[in-house]
């Protein structure tokens, strides 16, 4: 049974894709999406949001653990200006955070592309919106360093490993829908627009093997 080297720290990490969509024309949605100290401070409740630099945010996730250790991640991030329509958003070290011992490597991208209703599969009725969709097409690659406590490191290595794997993307698959309806629905509201329904946003696990699959 093999096991993990006293105070080495482990690596947990995954990697999701998406999109959202915007009932309105990329100019109006490109504004909205630049103004972020209004939506993103709004839409990330109930995570705690503080802002962080000129174009930054501070992140209290919430409460996470397995086998009797829990941790409140928190992270700051910065959300770059957009460059033709390509976003990006990193995370960045805060000194004023304290070391908790983990190490938060947080790294997405959003691309923004117009499409138009008679281009969308499905059974759709689209006659009630504008005749342009703005689509956000997302990733995400996040990796989490953590430094455990004595007791932790008494398990088997792949337990641990598969453990923590499991449960970052649990915390991804609770944030990342809750964050994408909300933004859709802040944006959707301000400008009288009907809220998008759920297939107009989607979360999926990007396997390592290269399968996917859907979980939001």
């Amino acid at each position: 049974m093999e096991t993990i080297i006293l105070n080495q720290p482990l690596v947990f990490s995954t990697k999701f894709r998406g999109i959202m969509e915007m009932y309105s024309d990329r100019n109006t949605v490109t504004d909205y999406l630049n103004n972020h100290r209004g939506w993103f401070v709004r839409c990330a409740s109930p995570m705690k949001v503080e802002p962080f630099g000129e174009n930054g945010y501070t992140l209290t996730v919430g409460c996470y653990g397995a086998f009797g250790y829990e941790v409140e991640p928190q992270m700051s991030v910065i959300l770059e200006p957009p460059i033709s329509g390509h976003y990006t958003m990193y995370s960045v070290t805060n000194p004023e955070l304290q070391d908790e011992g983990y190490e938060v490597d947080y790294y997405s991208v959003m691309d923004i592309e117009t499409i138009y209703p008679q281009q969308l599969q499905g059974n759709r009725n689209y006659s009630h919106i504008s005749d342009e969709i703005t689509r956000i097409n997302w990733e995400l690659d996040l990796q989490v360093k953590v430094n455990f406590p004595k007791f932790i490191y008494k398990l088997p290595t792949n337990l641990i490993q598969n453990t923590g794997d499991r449960l970052l993307t649990q915390i991804v698959k609770q944030v990342s829908p809750r964050l994408s309806f909300k933004v859709q629905t802040d944006f959707h509201d301000y400008f009288d627009l009907p809220t998008p329904p759920k297939h107009s946003r989607t979360c999926e696990v990007v396997r390592q093997q290269g399968q996917n699959q859907w979980v939001a």
